[in-house]
């Protein structure tokens, strides 16, 4: 019995010797990539020769709590160009248009630079996803030499659209994608989107998005600014009508299919957006992402949950059973075996707490919730195993007032 509690000493105590390499590492590319990081704010210094007209197109379904702070975010923007704001109001049943109407015409003073259209979309056709159908519908009537199309639930600080054209321009890129900074207002915000992005970075790390040979296409739908030319080339929202996720689709098509770039950065503060409302919105939400972003294919799915699991859960696990190893082991009188095991389990603890605080401070997420990251990471491989259980199952997934039933693959 002493002899077996001995090797299960030695056993987590090794774990945790794992557990504190990896997250060394992990500490060192956070500090190596810290300053280097794609940022928006890049563009918000110097200036172009020529700013092009800006077309804003935001698909809105009753969000009348959100799509009027948006607006006057945008009316803030200050932007030398002209900007054009088409709201899309796509079957609303809300007070929407009203609150919209009303932020717009109290402007404090009539800017050329700046229209607002407003257009109210009552039907959808049965082989469209209801936002493709909407974003569309504001494509086809927006005037601009540059489309932004962004999510109502987002809100821009005043030099948002000045630094996104210029590194559009300046970096000659077809498509330009923003990370936004979650607003935390619930719990399930500070304590479990953290994770669930991160998780998402590790599919698709920034580097590998942005690398000029190879690179893996990604974007994010809150927030995608296309050239015209560039939006008009690819078939524009037709060509992604029915697709579960049409921000990755249309990255697929401007990397692979039309071999052009893509630039992904992160927000840092500069746009906003308030996700879920609801934890049960949030766990389906997340569910139809990672599947997408594993290409549909369970084994991928639940091998990303089982890491995930395994390096929040399982290192904490690991932790605390080294320390009440150690504490056996002193018991025991076995000194020297006592001091390692509570060594191994203090310092991967106090290692992995450093980097995920330094981590969530980076994308705005209040640092002490990266206590409670062994339960988040639990939460989120959870949503992963669940999103290949129902691949298997042939379960339906509902988005954009469609429910697909998707095909695994293998790929």
């Amino acid at each position: 019995m002493i002899g077996l509690a001995i090797a299960l000493c030695w056993f987590f105590g090794a774990l945790c010797v794992a557990g504190t390499v990896y997250w060394s590492i992990v500490a060192w590319r956070v500090r190596r990539d810290g300053n280097n990081r794609p940022s928006l704010t890049e563009g918000l210094t110097g200036s172009l020769d020529h700013w092009p007209a800006v077309s804003v197109i935001i698909p809105a379904h009753n969000e009348v709590a959100h799509a009027p702070d948006l607006l006057r975010s945008l009316l803030a923007q200050d932007y030398a160009g002209a900007i054009e704001i088409i709201f899309v109001l796509d079957r609303c049943t809300d007070g929407t248009l009203a609150a919209l109407e009303q932020v717009a015409s109290m402007r404090a003073a009539v800017d050329a630079r700046l229209t607002v259209q407003f257009i109210d979309n009552r039907a959808c056709p049965q082989d469209w996803a209801g936002k493709c159908n909407a974003a569309h519908q504001g494509a086809v009537r927006a005037t601009g030499d540059i489309l932004l199309f962004t999510d109502a639930d987002t809100t821009f600080e005043p030099g948002v659209i000045r630094a996104s054209v210029k590194l559009l321009i300046l970096r000659k890129l077809s498509l330009l994608s923003v990370l936004s900074t979650v607003s935390v207002r619930h719990a399930f915000e500070a304590i479990v989107q953290p994770v669930a992005a991160l998780q998402l970075m590790k599919i698709y790390p920034i580097a590998r998005v942005n690398a000029q040979i190879n690179p893996m296409p990604f974007a994010n739908g809150q927030f995608m600014m296309f050239s015209r030319e560039a939006y008009d080339h690819v078939g524009g929202h037709a060509a992604v009508k029915d697709a579960l996720l049409e921000d990755l689709a249309f990255a697929r098509l401007i990397v692979h299919a039309c071999k052009r770039k893509a630039g992904l950065f992160l927000s840092d503060g500069l746009v906003r957006v308030q996700m879920y409302e609801t934890y049960a919105q949030f766990r389906e939400g997340w569910r139809r992402i990672f599947i997408e972003a594993c290409h549909r294919n369970p084994r991928r799915l639940r091998r990303y949950g089982l890491e995930c699991m395994l390096l929040g859960t399982g290192v904490a696990i690991a932790a605390v059973a080294s320390l009440a190893g150690g504490a056996l082991a002193w018991s025991l009188d076995d000194r020297p075996l006592a001091i390692a095991g509570v060594a191994c389990g203090v310092v991967v603890l106090v290692v992995a707490q450093l980097t995920l605080r330094r981590i969530f401070e980076l994308v705005g997420v209040p640092p002490v919730a990266a206590l409670a990251y062994p339960y988040a990471s639990l939460a989120i491989a959870r949503i992963m195993w669940r999103g290949a259980k129902d691949l298997r199952r042939g379960a339906p997934v509902r988005w954009g007032g469609r429910a697909y039933v998707l095909e695994p693959t293998d790929s």
